[in-house]
This record gives C-alpha cells, sequence and structure tokens, in this order.
C-alpha cells in the first residue's frame, strides 16, 4: 500500500507540472495578449493611447518577454512564495480574487456530488434489482431526460417556476446582509435556503449517469456465479446483494471521483452566469475573454489539481473496496 501510495504521489507532481505548463500555453495561443483586448476598448470608447504608453505597460507586465522567461516567472512564484502573480484586469493579486469564489466552488460542487451518490446508489440497486419493473422504467425516463436537458435549460425553468409559483427570484449563495459575514448558524441557513436550487441542477445530469452506470455494473454482477452460490447457501437476499455485487459494482462509479469536481466546475460555468452565482466559472469565462494569462492560468492549473487529488481519492477508495488492486501493488 506504500509503494502504491508513492507512486500515486510522484505521478501527482509531474501531472500537474504538466498541467501548468500547458494550461499557460494554451492561454496564449490566441493572437494578441491582454493589451490588444484592452487597447481594443479603448478604442471602443473613444479614448487613445500612444505608442511609448503601449510599450510602457507591456514592459510592467512582463509581456515583452520570451514565453519560457513568462512562465518560469509565474511558476516559480507559486512554488515559491503562493504567488498566482497579479490580475491585469483587476489590478489586484490573483489569490485574493480566486480564493473565495473557488472556496464557492469547492463548497457548491461538492454538496451537488454528494446529493448525486445519495440518490444514484440506491435508485441505481432498486432498477437493477428490479429490472423491467415500473421503477425501473422510471429511473430510465429520469436518466435519460438528465442526460439530455443541459443545465443551463433546467436552471432557467427552475427560475421561471420559482417566481411564477411562488413569487420569488432564485440567484446568488447568500442574501445581502450575510454576502461578508462570518460563518455561522444563521449565515449557513441563508446559504442552503440559497444553494438548494443550484445543487439540484448541478447535480440532474450527474444523477442520471450515475444511475444508469450503477444499474449496468450490477446487472452484470447479479449474473456471476458467486451470486448463484450465495444464494444457494442460504443468506438473506439483502447480504448477497449489498456484500457483493453493489461492492464489486463501485468500482467504476469510484473511478469517476477524479474528473467529476472539474467536470462539474467546468459544466457550472453558464449556470453560474444564469443563477448570479458567485464562483470560479464566471470568473475564469472572463478572464479567458480578457485574455488576463495570470488569472485564467492560475484558475485552469487549480482545476488540474482538483483532478489529480480526486483521482487519487478515488485510487485509495478502490485500493481500499478492491484488495485485487491493493495487493496488486497499484499496477
Amino acid at each position: 500500500m506504500l509503494r502504491f501510495l508513492t507512486t500515486r504521489l510522484i505521478s501527482m507532481v509531474l501531472t500537474i507540472w504538466a498541467v501548468s505548463f500547458v494550461a499557460f500555453a494554451i492561454i496564449q495561443l490566441p493572437p494578441g495578449d491582454y493589451l490588444t483586448a484592452y487597447m481594443a476598448r479603448i478604442a471602443a470608447e473613444g479614448e487613445r493611447v500612444t505608442a511609448a504608453e503601449m510599450e510602457a505597460m507591456r514592459q510592467q507586465y512582463g509581456l515583452g518577454d520570451p514565453f519560457l522567461i513568462q512562465y518560469w516567472k509565474w511558476i516559480s512564484g507559486i512554488f515559491g512564495s503562493g504567488d498566482f502573480g497579479q490580475s491585469f484586469e483587476w489590478k489586484r493579486p490573483v489569490t485574493s480574487l480566486i480564493w473565495g469564489r473557488l472556496g464557492n466552488s469547492i463548497l457548491l460542487e461538492g454538496l451537488a456530488v454528494l446529493v448525486m451518490w445519495l440518490v444514484a446508489l440506491p435508485i441505481g440497486v432498486y432498477a437493477a434489482v428490479r429490472k423491467y419493473s415500473l421503477g425501473d422504467y422510471l429511473a430510465t425516463v429520469f436518466g435519460f431526460l438528465g442526460l439530455a436537458v443541459p443545465n443551463f435549460l433546467f436552471a432557467l425553468v427552475l427560475m421561471y417556476l420559482s417566481y411564477v409559483w411562488f413569487g420569488t427570484t432564485l440567484g446568488g449563495l447568500f442574501s445581502q446582509e450575510f454576502e461578508r459575514a462570518h460563518w455561522s448558524l444563521p449565515r449557513i441557513w441563508d446559504f442552503f435556503s440559497h444553494a438548494w436550487a443550484p445543487i439540484i441542477v448541478l447535480a440532474t445530469a450527474g444523477t442520471a449517469q450515475l444511475i444508469r452506470i450503477m444499474r449496468a455494473n450490477l446487472l452484470d454482477e447479479l449474473k456471476k456465479p458467486y451470486v448463484t452460490t450465495a444464494r444457494a447457501k442460504g443468506l438473506p437476499e439483502w447480504k448477497v446483494i449489498v456484500k457483493y455485487p453493489v461492492r464489486v459494482a463501485l468500482n467504476p462509479l469510484v473511478s469517476t471521483i477524479g474528473w467529476l469536481l472539474p467536470t462539474l466546475v467546468s459544466s457550472s460555468v453558464i449556470v453560474s452566469v444564469v443563477m448570479s452565482l458567485p464562483t470560479a466559472g464566471p470568473l475564469l469565462l472572463r478572464s479567458l475573454t480578457s485574455q488576463d494569462m495570470y488569472l485564467a492560468g492560475a484558475i485552469i492549473m487549480l482545476l488540474g489539481v482538483l483532478t489529480v487529488v480526486g483521482t487519487l481519492i478515488s485510487d485509495l477508495i478502490l485500493a481500499w473496496i478492491d484488495p485485487r488492486i491493493r495487493h496488486g501493488g497499484g499496477r
């Protein structure tokens, strides 16, 4: 198990470095840079900036340096002092911009993942055990609808119904008086009174997908000889299902943890814009459109870290629930 964990940690470091390099390179692929977009906005407003002022700003932001030098300054600042650089557009350190929004994103998406698993596992098990029953057909219909309807469209419908039926407007994560308050029981209650809608929206598609995966995996396991043997020995039906085939059928679901969190973050960009959520998604979208490379690079890199950490967690859980992986030494 120690060798398994050591191998995964080494691969984590190399993967995070590769993600940081590729992300920084991709951000600079579009023609121009932040100053180009900034000059276009200034020109649209009827103002002018001289070539000397343009060059001074380029030197100030370090945009005149070669790509590798820019990358080295950025990555050495991150690993040396935790400095992700200065946001060009906001004129503030990147860390002061992203931590609060990233915390909101992780909290919101973490709750969405929790809801997905709590809903999908029992429904998937029931649909497999009661194959072709009314409950199975209903779960199938829900699965296809959840996968087919875009999250942002579901959010718009939910906001419309909430306004028409209850006269309330869904949006944001906190009331105005709790936005900058410290965490307390009233603030937690205010958060959940606002967050239930985006949690349902974000969890719908993932729940539908997990239901289909769990049902298919469990149907395969229920046909295997060890299940027939367990029944022949007189074990209770619930124990036959829960202790053996369900445990094995969980493996593919656990392996999805690695990409689940970053997928939720990326898929929540439009939902966050529609529902006015103070998360990392809208900030990433705005930084990409304005070519604010340090801000966009930091968010993309942290999404990569989420993927790597999620993969490590899924590997550890898989090694815990499946002795074949643990005794295989991580191969």
